[in-house]
């Protein structure tokens, strides 16, 4: 009898959670045949049988978290010996995008192996009827509110002012700086940076092209006056919140908030009572725990995003460990700078999470003009003093020395001070929570990162908003609208040059899920506006079913990517087909007429223009 174990993915990970039982008892099984589903903090993996044989016993089941070693699966062929099972081509979850102001491929939405599009983790809604774990006391008085959100991120501010906006006694409580780390260390300040990046890499490589003659040796870039211009967009952000909630009339309380019960918390020894809360504490950056790394760290050169957003001199060279969004954002925007960069990815390729199309084009995009190198298949095993990383491919150990090494390995939640209130969360520390972002606790909600869902900017604000609003239709409010949560509509956006922007299926997970399909891709090379701006690079893909049209993903690589996926989005939520887009009037010279060229293509079966 085989023992089937889990094994260990690579990178340190150590645990995971079955999201998918792919077999029966007494079923035959051939060497290779996909047993489970595992989700772990990076990588989402089918687990192949390593033998032949018949299922004697699952010792797993949907929702269960699974630790290396620990037995999975007994398959009986007659024999008596135990197998390791190890993934076959796992697929990243990207890390948190809003640390970046990326959007991630969501991995409820695009999951290899999953039938339905519907998110189907553990930490799917199981809250259906929340009850209060304490009576509710009769509270009033100047300290009390309708509501009180504790986090003054992009899901706090944005729930916060839509309270108020319904006509709810509103007060936020914020420890730091309003925007939390999306307008602070993610989102705003790297898309800055990214843009004096780009600008500077047109000048040196493309200037000739538009006819502007330059002498290259005179070109210089001004460090400081770059991060002087990220700071003051910053400022002006952070300061137009504060402008906002105060407008809408939200108290906003400074320090760190501790729930006392469901209906209470203390700042600084204060207390403050309210009819509902909202958890907004966000996330931080996970760090690799592997031997040399916390000297590393405290040396200053084993670095996260946040501290490469800070960084008090460009650097001559750079690793980064990891080849998703995050990883690639920051190796894109150092390359454009001059710094020589080393990609060392986990996996086959970077961006694994995208359609191959849309991945296979940014990686010849990343490699153009040099200076950059992305080595994948990687094992990093060792930080060592004066800079350097051990790391092994193909079983052979390699070292690497750079002034700096950017970690991108995602992020843990923050729950502090809400941890004894009795609020269901996961092994991870995700709180859970239903379609209206409501805990098990009946008046308490949480949103953004601490639910640990799809860890994007905008997702945060739209729970809030559903938060917001299922509040106050409980307290009989006209203006409040019934919204859901619908995981399976978010766009996802990478902010390279050119920039990446899709929304549902890949072509290969549909390839993968027997789901039948049609898809067309139309090249930005036959776009007018696109010849004119110079950026005639990638394209617009998009997949429907055949019988109705109905849009099963879309993907576009291009300068305005990020901007032109709206309109996609848009025709989801409001449930219309190719056919809308196909007829609706695209202006030109637009880029967006790839997307009605495309949408053309699979209504008629032929493009105007290509």
């Amino acid at each position: 009898m085989y023992k089937v174990k889990f094994a260990d993915i690579g990178e340190g990970l150590t645990e995971g959670t079955v999201t998918e039982v792919m077999i029966k008892p007494g079923q035959t099984v051939k060497m290779g045949d996909a047993l489970f589903n595992v989700e772990t903090d990076k990588v989402t993996s089918d687990i192949p049988s390593p033998i032949n044989g018949v299922i004697a016993k699952i010792l797993i089941q949907k929702g269960q978290e699974i630790k290396v070693g620990d037995v999975v699966v007994e398959i009986n062929d007659g024999k008596n010996e135990n197998v390791v099972a190890t993934p076959a081509t796992p697929e990243v979850e990207e890390e948190n995008a809003s640390v970046v102001g990326s959007t991630p491929v969501s991995n409820s939405l695009l999951t290899r192996g999953r039938k339905t599009s519907q998110p189907q983790n553990n930490q799917q809604d199981i809250v259906s009827n929340p009850e209060p774990v304490i009576s509710k006391p009769q509270l009033s008085g100047p300290n009390h509110y309708d509501v009180i959100i504790v986090g003054g991120g992009v899901g706090g501010y944005v729930s916060a002012i839509k309270c108020a906006q319904l006509g709810l006694k509103t007060m936020i409580v914020e420890k730091n700086k309003y925007g939390g780390v999306c307008l602070n260390i993610g989102c705003i300040p790297t898309k800055t940076l990214l843009k004096s990046s780009y600008v500077y890499e047109q000048i040196i490589n493309e200037a000739a092209e538009f006819g502007i003659k330059i002498a290259k040796t005179n070109i210089k870039l001004d460090w400081n006056k770059i991060q002087a211009r990220k700071n003051n967009v910053v400022d002006k952000l952070t300061s137009g919140v504060k402008s906002l909630l105060k407008k809408n009339k939200v108290t906003m309380i400074s320090g760190e908030a501790t729930a006392l019960d469901q209906y209470t918390i203390s700042v600084d020894n204060k207390k403050y009572t309210c009819e509902n809360m909202i958890i907004a504490t966000g996330s931080i950056p996970n760090g690799l725990k592997l031997p040399g790394a916390e000297a590393a760290v405290k040396d200053g050169w084993l670095i996260d995003s946040t501290a490469a957003l800070n960084l008090k001199t460009i650097p001559k060279s750079l690793v980064v460990i990891g080849g998703g969004v995050i990883g690639v954002e920051f190796a894109s925007m150092f390359k454009q700078l001059g710094t020589k960069v080393t990609i060392l990815q986990f996996m086959p390729t970077i961006l694994e999470m995208l359609d191959s199309d849309v991945s296979n084009e940014m990686t010849k995009e990343l490699l153009k003009h040099g200076n950059l190198e992305i080595i994948t298949n990687v094992n990093t095993k060792e930080f060592k003093k004066n800079h350097e990383v051990v790391y092994e491919v193909g079983g052979k150990t390699h070292t690497i020395k750079a002034d700096y090494v950017l970690q991108s390995v995602g992020r843990q939640v923050v729950t502090t001070g809400f941890d004894n209130i009795g609020i269901n969360k996961n092994e991870k520390g995700h709180i859970l929570v239903d379609e209206y972002c409501r805990t098990n606790l009946n008046n308490v909600y949480a949103i953004g990162d601490v639910t640990g869902r799809i860890m994007l900017a905008h997702v945060a604000s739209h729970q809030g908003i559903i938060a917001a609003n299922h509040i106050a239709s409980l307290h009989n409010i006209k203006d409040a609208h019934d919204l859901k949560m619908r995981y399976d509509r978010i766009p996802s956006c990478i902010y390279t040059h050119p920039e990446v922007a899709v929304i549902g299926y890949t072509e290969e997970q549909l390839k993968h899920d027997n789901i039948e399909y049609q898809a067309y891709k139309f090249p930005f090379a036959a776009i007018g506006k696109a010849l004119a701006d110079g950026n005639t690079v990638g394209f617009v893909k998009l997949i429907c079913e055949p019988k109705y049209k109905q849009i099963l993903g879309a993907h576009i690589i291009a300068n305005t990517a990020t901007d032109m996926i709206s309109e996609i989005t848009s025709v989801i939520e409001s449930e219309g087909t190719i056919t809308e887009i196909a007829r609706a009037i695209h202006p030109h010279p637009t880029l967006s007429e790839a997307i009605g060229e495309a949408a053309e293509a699979l209504e008629s079966g032929k493009p105007i223009n290509w």
